[in-house]
This record gives structure tokens, sequence and C-alpha cells, in this order.
């Protein structure tokens, strides 16, 4: 007992009050850890799937790139910085850099602006419009593998349905995937059409968030479609096609299906994005430790590249 209680002694009711509080505080504590454990145990399976599918290899790939291996995947020796010093030296890498940016820039703008438009001109609520909504989804139940099959059928230079209708206007076929300067554009019109799906959904999703009164709003101070879309539409739309923008930039950094199905990365390299470019190294030429080298310089890429795009652009979009 302190001073204060030989001082000024507390009543049976006191005691009982304390002990009461003491109890509840307990019981809180013994609540909230409960609740804690339990979030975790529920948490457990994701846990450990993003243990075993995501940190585990990005572990292992930072330790092979420091390291040389034979054919079978087992370290032969440690070599430090060399594998990152041979990717930076050398001419191939930048290459696949330039093509891969060239592949972003046709892809990515085109993909966007396009879905945007679709998106705009399916929104409104005439009858039928949910058939055109359904019609500019689909591709996005289809798989990589799937797409590339049913645009290599269309590029083919003899049977391809393309070639077909250029003859029918009277124009020679045209090889599509063979040509070095046609090839990157057949490939990019099939990523285009392939994500337009996804893309499609979420900036219509955007769109039909935005309230009827906006619209209303705007119409009654007499602004037509086009301003209205432009000066009031855009700023309320501009956390979702940011959101668009940095998971396509992301997606054509990492695209690899379509260009291993319809080109392997030729004709003369024209289509070897840094992907590719990747896989030829690790699963072709078994030097896994400049695959994995080169995985990571990617990682480092996509990040810095994310990160710049919130500095430069975040400040323009305006959140609700």
């Amino acid at each position: 007992m302190n001073t204060l209680d030989r001082e000024i002694p507390l009543t049976p009711a006191a005691h009982s009050n304390a002990a009461l509080h003491q109890r509840k505080t307990s019981t809180l504590s013994a609540r909230r850890w409960k609740e804690t454990l339990l979030g975790y145990i529920f948490l457990a399976p994701s846990l450990l799937l993003f243990v075993v599918f995501l940190f585990y290899p990005l572990v292992q790939s930072v330790y092979l790139s420091v390291h040389e291996t034979d054919p079978r995947g087992r370290v032969a020796g440690y070599v430090g910085l060399d594998n990152f010093i041979d990717i930076f030296t050398s001419e191939k890498f930048y290459k696949s850099l330039e093509v891969t940016g060239l592949f972003t820039l046709l892809t990515v703008p085109t993909g966007i602006a396009l879905s945007l438009l679709l998106a705009a001109l399916t929104h409104n609520h005439l009858r039928g419009m949910r058939i055109f909504q359904f019609i500019f989804s689909l591709p996005v139940v289809l798989s990589v593998g799937t797409s590339a099959v049913i645009w290599m059928m269309l590029y083919h230079p003899s049977v391809g349905m393309l070639n077909y209708l250029l003859s029918l206007a009277g124009v020679q076929p045209v090889a599509w995937l063979t040509d070095p300067k046609l090839a990157l554009l057949s490939v990019s019109l099939m990523t285009i059409w392939m994500n337009l799906g996804f893309t499609y959904i979420v900036l219509l999703s955007g769109l039909q968030g935005i309230p009827d009164d906006i619209y209303d709003s705007a119409k009654i101070d007499g602004a037509g479609p086009f301003r209205t879309f432009v000066q009031i539409i855009m700023p309320l739309l501009s956390p979702t096609l940011f959101f668009v923008l940095i998971v396509s930039i992301i997606g054509a950094f990492q695209s690899f299906g379509q260009i291993h199905i319809l080109t392997k990365g030729g004709p003369v390299d024209s289509t070897d994005v840094l992907v590719y470019s990747l896989y030829q190294d690790a699963f072709i030429n078994f030097r896994f430790g400049t695959g994995s080298a080169q995985a990571l310089v990617l990682f480092v890429l996509i990040l810095i590249l994310t990160i710049v795009q919130f500095k430069a652009f975040e400040r323009n979009v305006h959140y609700q």
C-alpha cells in the first residue's frame, strides 16, 4: 500500500471498482491479442504464398546475380558484380531497352486513348449499350497465349484475314511478323487489343462513379458535351487514368507471352524486349546468373519509372 492509501484509506466500494477496472483492462487486452492472432491466422495462407512465390524468388535472384552457374542452375562460383558489368557494357541490353521503350510508347498511350473513347461512347444509358459494353470487355477473358494464337492466324502471310482484306482492296500481302519494320508494330497492335478489355472496364467504372448531378449541372450552365468532358469529367477521372497509366507501363515492360509466340524476339531482334532477352539468357543460354541480374535491373527500372510517374503526375490528380 502506498502513502496515499495509508493517508486516505480506500473504502470497500473503491477497492471493488479498482479491481473491476483492472479486470476490464486485462479482458480488453486479452481480446485485442486474440483479434490480432486471429488476423494473422487469416493472413497466414496469403503470407505463405507471398513468401514462396515472391520473397524467396527475389532473394534467390539476388543470390544468383552475383554468382556464375552451370547449365543445371547450380552455383559454380562467386563473380561479384561481373554479371551487372556485362549487362551495362552489352550493346544488346541497350538495344533491348530501346525496343522496350518503343513498344511501351506504341501500346500504352494508344490503348488508354482508345479505351477512354470507347468508355465515353458507351457510358450513357441508352438502350442496348450493355451489349457494346460486353463486346468491348471480351478481350479481358482471353489469356495471352490464346490472344497471340488468334492474331498469329490473322497475320498469316497467305491465309490470314488481314492480307485477304488487303487483297480485296488490290494491295499486295504484307509480311506482318517477318518484316523488321513491321514486326514490332504488329505485336503492338495485338497487345493493344489484348489489354483493351481491362483498361476499358476500369475507365468505364471510373466514369460510372461520377455522379449524374455533375452532368446535369454542366448542362444547366450551358457547357457542351466536349467542354464538359474535358474540363469537368477528365479531372474527376484523373485518379483512374493515373492508375491505368502506371499499370499499363508496368505491364508493357513485363510483356513476354505474345512476343514469344508471335516473333520469338525477331526478326533481327526487332521485337527483342528486355523480358525476352532475360528469358534467352536464363533458359536458352543457361546463364542463370546473368538472367537474374537482368531481372533485378528490370525491377529497378520499373521501380524508378513508377516513382518518377508519381512525382511528375500525381500533383495533377484530383482526388474527390
